[in-house]
C-alpha cells in the first residue's frame, strides 16, 4: 500500500490545496453566512461526497490509463496546472464578488436541499477534478500494486482532512457574519490571497512528479 512518506507528502499538498478558499469553500462560506452554522455542515457534508465521487472515478477510469503512460500523465499535469494557474488569476480578478454572499437568500433550505447543493458542488468543482486526475496519481507507489485501492485511499485522506477544513471554514464564517458585515473588504482579501495561492500551486504541479 502508500508509504508513510508519500502519504504524509500527498496529505501536506492537500491541505495546501484544501485551505485555498475556492468554489467548494466559497460555497460552504456562502451558505454559513446566509443560513447559519447547520446549513454550512450540511452542505460540508454533500460536498465531501462529491469529491470523493470524483476519486472513485478517477481511481476506477482515469487513474489507470494515467499510471501505465508517462505522455498521458505529463500531458494531463501539465493542463491540470495551467488550469490552476488560470483558476488563481479569476479567483485573483474576482475577489470583490465575495461581497454577494451577504445578498445570498435569506429564505431556508432544507437538510436535503442542502445537501445536493454541496454534492453537486463538489463533483463539478474544477479545482478538485484537476487535483485527483492529475496530482493525486503522483502519489500512487506502482512497486507496491494495487493502483486503484491506493487511490481510494489517498482520495479518503484528502476528503478527512477536507472535512475538517471546511467545516472550519464553515463555522469561522457562521460565527463572523457581524465582523464581515462590517468590513466586505475583508473577503475581497480572502478570495485574492487564495487566487495567489492557487496561482503558486499550479507552478508547483507543473514542476514536480514522475520523470520515468
Amino acid at each position: 500500500m502508500v508509504s508513510t512518506d508519500r502519504l504524509l507528502a500527498f496529505a501536506a499538498m492537500s491541505l495546501l490545496l484544501i485551505l485555498i478558499p475556492g468554489p467548494s469553500v466559497l460555497f460552504v462560506v456562502g451558505r454559513a453566512l446566509s443560513q447559519g452554522r447547520r446549513a454550512a455542515l450540511i452542505t460540508v457534508a454533500g460536498n465531501t461526497l462529491g469529491a470523493y465521487a470524483l476519486v472513485v472515478a478517477v481511481a476506477f477510469g482515469v487513474g489507470s490509463v494515467v499510471e501505465r503512460s508517462v505522455l498521458v500523465f505529463t500531458a494531463l499535469k501539465l493542463a491540470g496546472a495551467a488550469y490552476l494557474v488560470y483558476l488563481g488569476v479569476k479567483a485573483f480578478r474576482q475577489r470583490r464578488s465575495l461581497r454577494a454572499e451577504f445578498g445570498a437568500g435569506e429564505a431556508s433550505y432544507g437538510n436535503w436541499r442542502s445537501l445536493w447543493e454541496g454534492f453537486a458542488v463538489g463533483v463539478a468543482n474544477p479545482k478538485t477534478i484537476v487535483f485527483f486526475a492529475a496530482v493525486l496519481p503522483q502519489f500512487v507507489d506502482r512497486e507496491q500494486g494495487h493502483v486503484t485501492a491506493q487511490m481510494l485511499l489517498l482520495g479518503l485522506v484528502f476528503n478527512l482532512i477536507a472535512v475538517v477544513c471546511d467545516s472550519a471554514w464553515g463555522l469561522v464564517a457562521a460565527t463572523a457574519r457581524n465582523w464581515f458585515s462590517r468590513s466586505p473588504r475583508r473577503l475581497s482579501a480572502v478570495g485574492g490571497a487564495g487566487g495567489l495561492a492557487m496561482i503558486g500551486l499550479g507552478v508547483t504541479v507543473a514542476a514536480t512528479g514522475r520523470k520515468d
